[in-house]
Protein backbone atom coordinates (compact mmCIF):
# COMPACT_ATOMS: atom_id res chain seq x y z
CA UNK A 1 0.00 0.00 0.00
CA UNK A 2 1.24 3.26 -0.90
CA UNK A 3 1.89 5.87 1.24
CA UNK A 4 -1.45 7.84 0.44
CA UNK A 5 -3.40 4.64 0.87
CA UNK A 6 -5.57 4.40 4.09
CA UNK A 7 -7.93 2.31 5.31
CA UNK A 8 -11.85 2.94 5.87
CA UNK A 9 -11.10 2.68 9.69
CA UNK A 10 -8.33 4.96 9.70
CA UNK A 11 -10.18 7.63 7.69
CA UNK A 12 -13.26 7.81 10.36
CA UNK A 13 -10.79 8.81 12.62
CA UNK A 14 -9.89 12.43 11.48
CA UNK A 15 -13.75 13.84 11.73
CA UNK A 16 -13.79 11.76 14.91
CA UNK A 17 -11.46 13.98 16.02
CA UNK A 18 -12.29 17.37 14.89
CA UNK A 19 -15.48 16.64 16.26
CA UNK A 20 -14.41 15.58 19.77
CA UNK A 21 -12.12 19.12 19.50
CA UNK A 22 -15.10 21.02 18.99
CA UNK A 23 -16.85 19.63 21.38
CA UNK A 24 -14.26 19.75 24.16
CA UNK A 25 -13.73 23.97 22.90
CA UNK A 26 -17.78 24.49 23.38
CA UNK A 27 -17.26 22.51 26.61
CA UNK A 28 -14.82 24.78 28.01
CA UNK A 29 -16.35 27.83 27.14
CA UNK A 30 -19.25 26.62 28.75
CA UNK A 31 -17.49 25.69 31.93
CA UNK A 32 -15.57 29.26 31.32
CA UNK A 33 -19.28 31.07 31.21
CA UNK A 34 -20.52 29.06 34.55
CA UNK A 35 -17.24 30.12 36.36
CA UNK A 36 -17.73 33.34 35.30
CA UNK A 37 -21.34 33.73 36.73
CA UNK A 38 -20.65 31.18 39.73
CA UNK A 39 -17.91 33.84 40.59
CA UNK A 40 -19.81 36.95 40.36
CA UNK A 41 -22.59 35.76 42.13
CA UNK A 42 -20.04 33.94 44.92
CA UNK A 43 -18.51 37.77 45.50
CA UNK A 44 -22.04 39.71 45.07
CA UNK A 45 -24.93 37.36 47.05
CA UNK A 46 -23.25 37.85 50.80
CA UNK A 47 -24.17 41.26 50.63
CA UNK A 48 -27.72 41.48 48.46
CA UNK A 49 -30.62 42.07 50.87
CA UNK A 50 -34.41 40.95 50.60
CA UNK A 51 -36.52 44.21 51.68
CA UNK A 52 -39.87 44.10 53.02
CA UNK A 53 -41.96 47.06 53.49
CA UNK A 54 -45.21 47.70 55.47
CA UNK A 55 -46.73 50.76 53.79
CA UNK A 56 -48.92 53.78 55.77
CA UNK A 57 -52.72 52.89 55.80
CA UNK A 58 -52.23 49.45 53.74
CA UNK A 59 -52.74 46.39 55.36
CA UNK A 60 -50.60 44.29 52.38
CA UNK A 61 -47.18 45.01 52.72
CA UNK A 62 -44.43 45.13 49.68
CA UNK A 63 -40.88 45.00 48.76
CA UNK A 64 -37.86 44.61 46.69
CA UNK A 65 -34.19 44.08 46.90
CA UNK A 66 -31.28 46.07 47.53
CA UNK A 67 -27.64 45.56 48.73
CA UNK A 68 -25.58 46.51 51.42
CA UNK A 69 -22.45 49.02 49.65
CA UNK A 70 -20.70 50.17 53.20
CA UNK A 71 -18.90 48.08 56.00
CA UNK A 72 -21.46 50.21 58.60
CA UNK A 73 -24.89 48.95 57.21
CA UNK A 74 -25.62 51.45 54.31
CA UNK A 75 -28.27 49.47 51.90
CA UNK A 76 -29.03 50.63 48.25
CA UNK A 77 -32.04 50.20 46.93
CA UNK A 78 -34.54 51.82 44.61
CA UNK A 79 -36.76 54.63 45.91
CA UNK A 80 -39.93 53.36 44.45
CA UNK A 81 -39.50 50.35 46.75
CA UNK A 82 -39.33 51.87 49.94
CA UNK A 83 -41.04 55.56 49.60
CA UNK A 84 -43.77 56.34 51.71
CA UNK A 85 -42.85 53.15 53.94
CA UNK A 86 -44.12 52.54 57.49
CA UNK A 87 -41.76 50.01 58.38
CA UNK A 88 -38.67 48.54 56.32
CA UNK A 89 -37.18 45.39 56.98
CA UNK A 90 -34.33 43.63 55.34
CA UNK A 91 -33.49 39.85 55.11
CA UNK A 92 -29.47 38.97 55.05
CA UNK A 93 -28.15 36.26 53.28
CA UNK A 94 -27.52 34.07 56.74
CA UNK A 95 -31.28 34.48 57.53
CA UNK A 96 -30.90 37.58 60.05
CA UNK A 97 -33.85 39.78 59.81
CA UNK A 98 -32.99 43.30 60.79
CA UNK A 99 -35.33 46.85 60.70
CA UNK A 100 -33.53 49.26 58.71
CA UNK A 101 -34.08 53.03 58.87
CA UNK A 102 -34.64 55.62 56.11
CA UNK A 103 -31.70 57.81 55.17
CA UNK A 104 -33.21 59.36 51.80
CA UNK A 105 -34.65 58.80 48.52
CA UNK A 106 -34.85 60.34 45.54
CA UNK A 107 -37.73 59.91 43.57
CA UNK A 108 -36.49 61.55 40.65
CA UNK A 109 -33.09 59.21 40.06
CA UNK A 110 -35.31 56.11 41.87
CA UNK A 111 -32.28 56.39 44.13
CA UNK A 112 -32.79 55.13 48.02
CA UNK A 113 -30.54 54.86 50.74
CA UNK A 114 -31.48 52.44 54.40
CA UNK A 115 -29.57 51.62 56.92
CA UNK A 116 -29.72 48.63 58.68
CA UNK A 117 -27.57 48.89 62.73
CA UNK A 118 -26.10 44.90 62.92
CA UNK A 119 -23.34 42.88 62.02
CA UNK A 120 -22.70 43.10 58.46
CA UNK A 121 -21.99 40.14 56.29
CA UNK A 122 -20.19 42.09 53.46
CA UNK A 123 -20.79 44.49 51.34
CA UNK A 124 -20.58 44.76 47.44
CA UNK A 125 -17.50 46.18 45.94
CA UNK A 126 -18.91 49.24 43.20
CA UNK A 127 -17.62 49.32 39.82
CA UNK A 128 -17.38 51.73 36.89
CA UNK A 129 -20.92 51.85 34.40
CA UNK A 130 -18.70 54.26 32.22
CA UNK A 131 -16.74 50.66 31.53
CA UNK A 132 -19.04 49.14 30.29
CA UNK A 133 -19.52 47.81 26.32
CA UNK A 134 -22.53 46.38 24.91
CA UNK A 135 -22.89 42.67 24.71
CA UNK A 136 -20.65 42.42 28.20
CA UNK A 137 -21.65 39.56 30.44
CA UNK A 138 -23.93 40.68 33.30
CA UNK A 139 -25.25 38.97 36.29
CA UNK A 140 -28.47 40.44 38.16
CA UNK A 141 -29.20 39.13 41.71
CA UNK A 142 -32.47 39.85 43.80
CA UNK A 143 -35.83 38.47 44.55
CA UNK A 144 -38.10 38.32 42.34
CA UNK A 145 -41.80 37.47 43.88
CA UNK A 146 -40.25 36.58 46.99
CA UNK A 147 -37.70 34.14 45.88
CA UNK A 148 -34.65 35.39 47.68
CA UNK A 149 -31.41 34.93 45.95
CA UNK A 150 -32.53 34.53 42.30
CA UNK A 151 -29.92 34.76 39.70
CA UNK A 152 -29.91 35.61 36.44
CA UNK A 153 -27.49 36.37 33.31
CA UNK A 154 -27.21 37.68 30.24
CA UNK A 155 -25.46 40.96 28.32
CA UNK A 156 -25.29 44.44 28.09
CA UNK A 157 -27.79 45.09 25.50
CA UNK A 158 -27.27 48.44 25.08
CA UNK A 159 -26.09 51.74 26.67
CA UNK A 160 -27.03 55.46 27.14
CA UNK A 161 -30.87 54.92 27.22
CA UNK A 162 -33.52 57.44 28.50
CA UNK A 163 -36.45 56.27 31.27
CA UNK A 164 -39.04 57.43 33.01
CA UNK A 165 -38.81 56.91 36.19
CA UNK A 166 -42.37 56.57 38.30
CA UNK A 167 -42.13 60.49 39.60
CA UNK A 168 -42.05 61.30 35.58
CA UNK A 169 -38.62 62.67 35.48
CA UNK A 170 -35.95 61.57 32.54
CA UNK A 171 -33.41 58.99 33.77
CA UNK A 172 -30.79 59.34 31.67
CA UNK A 173 -27.47 56.83 31.26
CA UNK A 174 -29.85 53.81 31.41
CA UNK A 175 -28.14 50.78 31.06
CA UNK A 176 -30.34 48.19 29.00
CA UNK A 177 -29.81 44.39 29.62
CA UNK A 178 -31.69 41.08 29.01
CA UNK A 179 -30.84 39.70 31.98
CA UNK A 180 -34.51 38.50 33.45
CA UNK A 181 -35.88 40.81 35.87
CA UNK A 182 -39.37 40.40 37.46
CA UNK A 183 -40.84 42.58 40.48
CA UNK A 184 -39.10 42.10 43.52
CA UNK A 185 -35.67 42.52 41.77
CA UNK A 186 -35.79 45.94 41.79
CA UNK A 187 -33.02 47.86 43.98
CA UNK A 188 -31.14 44.64 43.17
CA UNK A 189 -27.33 44.89 41.63
CA UNK A 190 -26.54 44.08 38.43
CA UNK A 191 -22.81 43.24 38.51
CA UNK A 192 -20.02 42.12 35.56
CA UNK A 193 -18.03 38.71 35.79
CA UNK A 194 -15.67 40.20 38.69
CA UNK A 195 -18.64 41.06 40.68
CA UNK A 196 -18.17 44.83 41.25
CA UNK A 197 -21.82 46.25 40.90
CA UNK A 198 -22.21 48.20 37.35
CA UNK A 199 -25.55 48.78 38.16
CA UNK A 200 -29.44 48.61 40.26
CA UNK A 201 -31.84 46.96 38.52
CA UNK A 202 -34.72 49.17 38.61
CA UNK A 203 -37.67 48.78 35.53
CA UNK A 204 -39.15 46.36 33.00
CA UNK A 205 -41.26 47.11 29.77
CA UNK A 206 -43.77 44.40 29.73
CA UNK A 207 -45.08 42.41 27.81
CA UNK A 208 -41.92 42.71 26.33
CA UNK A 209 -39.48 39.96 27.25
CA UNK A 210 -35.46 40.27 27.46
CA UNK A 211 -35.86 44.36 27.91
CA UNK A 212 -35.03 45.22 31.13
CA UNK A 213 -33.41 48.36 32.79
CA UNK A 214 -30.69 49.46 35.59
CA UNK A 215 -29.43 52.48 37.21
CA UNK A 216 -25.94 52.91 36.00
CA UNK A 217 -23.82 52.80 39.69
CA UNK A 218 -21.78 55.46 38.75
CA UNK A 219 -25.23 58.04 39.13
CA UNK A 220 -26.22 55.70 41.57
CA UNK A 221 -23.20 56.90 43.65
CA UNK A 222 -23.48 60.31 43.21
CA UNK A 223 -26.91 60.64 44.33
CA UNK A 224 -26.44 57.92 47.25
CA UNK A 225 -23.30 60.44 48.26
CA UNK A 226 -26.10 63.22 48.55
CA UNK A 227 -28.81 60.96 50.25
CA UNK A 228 -26.39 60.37 52.73
CA UNK A 229 -24.78 63.66 53.77
CA UNK A 230 -28.36 65.71 53.04
CA UNK A 231 -31.46 62.94 53.06
CA UNK A 232 -32.24 64.78 49.89
CA UNK A 233 -30.97 65.74 46.53
CA UNK A 234 -30.16 69.22 46.17
CA UNK A 235 -31.93 70.58 43.04
CA UNK A 236 -32.51 74.04 41.77
CA UNK A 237 -35.93 75.89 41.39
CA UNK A 238 -37.20 78.35 39.00
CA UNK A 239 -40.77 78.74 39.56
CA UNK A 240 -42.08 78.55 36.32
CA UNK A 241 -45.04 76.45 34.80
CA UNK A 242 -43.62 75.23 31.37
CA UNK A 243 -44.91 72.88 28.41
CA UNK A 244 -42.50 72.00 25.49
CA UNK A 245 -43.98 73.38 22.11
CA UNK A 246 -42.55 73.43 18.50
CA UNK A 247 -41.11 76.41 17.28
CA UNK A 248 -42.70 78.12 14.09
CA UNK A 249 -40.48 78.00 11.71
CA UNK A 250 -40.29 81.83 11.01
CA UNK A 251 -39.02 82.41 14.26
CA UNK A 252 -36.08 79.70 14.17
CA UNK A 253 -34.68 80.96 10.68
CA UNK A 254 -35.60 84.76 11.91
CA UNK A 255 -33.00 84.35 15.02
CA UNK A 256 -31.62 81.55 13.78
CA UNK A 257 -31.90 78.93 16.73
CA UNK A 258 -30.34 75.61 16.76
CA UNK A 259 -33.19 73.61 18.06
CA UNK A 260 -36.86 73.18 16.57
CA UNK A 261 -38.87 73.42 19.99
CA UNK A 262 -38.40 76.02 23.29
CA UNK A 263 -40.40 76.03 26.52
CA UNK A 264 -43.45 78.01 26.54
CA UNK A 265 -43.86 79.70 29.71
CA UNK A 266 -47.83 79.07 30.81
CA UNK A 267 -47.27 80.32 34.25
CA UNK A 268 -45.03 82.32 36.49
CA UNK A 269 -45.11 81.84 40.62
CA UNK A 270 -45.04 84.85 43.16
CA UNK A 271 -41.66 86.22 44.56
CA UNK A 272 -40.10 83.68 42.47
CA UNK A 273 -36.56 83.42 41.10
CA UNK A 274 -38.14 83.73 37.54
CA UNK A 275 -40.32 86.42 38.83
CA UNK A 276 -37.45 88.09 39.81
CA UNK A 277 -35.37 87.49 36.78
CA UNK A 278 -38.64 89.01 34.49
CA UNK A 279 -39.93 85.95 33.05
CA UNK A 280 -43.66 86.26 31.67
CA UNK A 281 -46.35 84.39 30.59
CA UNK A 282 -46.01 83.70 27.07
CA UNK A 283 -42.47 84.03 27.09
CA UNK A 284 -40.45 81.67 24.61
CA UNK A 285 -36.87 80.43 26.53
CA UNK A 286 -34.43 78.94 24.14
CA UNK A 287 -32.06 78.91 26.12
CA UNK A 288 -30.13 78.99 29.84
CA UNK A 289 -26.27 79.21 29.74
CA UNK A 290 -25.77 79.49 26.35
CA UNK A 291 -26.96 75.68 25.76
CA UNK A 292 -29.98 75.79 24.05
CA UNK A 293 -33.60 74.61 25.83
CA UNK A 294 -35.25 71.82 23.48
CA UNK A 295 -38.18 70.91 26.08
CA UNK A 296 -38.75 70.21 29.92
CA UNK A 297 -36.01 67.43 30.11
CA UNK A 298 -33.47 70.36 28.87
CA UNK A 299 -34.23 72.33 32.36
CA UNK A 300 -34.59 69.67 34.63
CA UNK A 301 -30.60 68.49 33.48
CA UNK A 302 -29.91 72.03 33.86
CA UNK A 303 -31.01 72.95 37.22
CA UNK A 304 -28.62 70.85 39.28
CA UNK A 305 -27.05 71.66 42.76
CA UNK A 306 -24.12 73.47 40.69
CA UNK A 307 -26.93 76.17 39.76
CA UNK A 308 -28.24 76.87 43.23
CA UNK A 309 -27.11 80.60 44.18
CA UNK A 310 -25.54 81.46 40.44
CA UNK A 311 -26.68 83.60 38.00
CA UNK A 312 -27.41 82.09 34.64
CA UNK A 313 -28.59 84.26 31.52
CA UNK A 314 -31.89 83.11 29.63
CA UNK A 315 -32.30 83.70 26.17
CA UNK A 316 -35.95 84.54 25.49
CA UNK A 317 -37.99 85.33 22.86
CA UNK A 318 -41.08 87.49 23.43
CA UNK A 319 -42.95 88.15 20.69
CA UNK A 320 -40.72 88.48 17.97
CA UNK A 321 -38.44 90.15 20.38
CA UNK A 322 -34.97 88.39 21.75
CA UNK A 323 -34.45 89.03 25.34
CA UNK A 324 -31.50 88.06 27.38
CA UNK A 325 -32.47 87.82 31.55
CA UNK A 326 -30.62 87.05 34.29
CA UNK A 327 -32.12 83.97 36.47
CA UNK A 328 -30.74 82.88 40.26
CA UNK A 329 -32.22 79.77 40.74
CA UNK A 330 -33.05 78.67 44.40
CA UNK A 331 -33.07 75.78 46.29
CA UNK A 332 -36.11 73.63 45.52
CA UNK A 333 -37.44 72.86 49.13
CA UNK A 334 -40.85 71.64 48.24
Amino acid sequence: MSSLQFTASQAADFPVEAGQSSVREEAALLDAYSQAVTGAVDRISPAVVNIEVRQRGRPAGGGGSGFIFTPDGFVLTNSHVVHGAAHIEVGLLDGRRAPATPVGNDPGTDVAVVRIDTEVPAFAALGDSKKLRAGQLVVAIGSPFGFQQTVTAGVVSALGRSLRSYSGRLLEDIIQTDAALNPGNSGGPLVNARGEVVGVNTATILPAQGICFAIGINTAKLVAAQLISHGKIRRGYIGVMAQTVPLQRRLVLFHNLKQPSALLVQGVEDNSPAQRAGLRTADLIVSAGGRPLAGIDDLQRLLTEELIGRSVELEVIRGVERLYLSLVPVEDRR
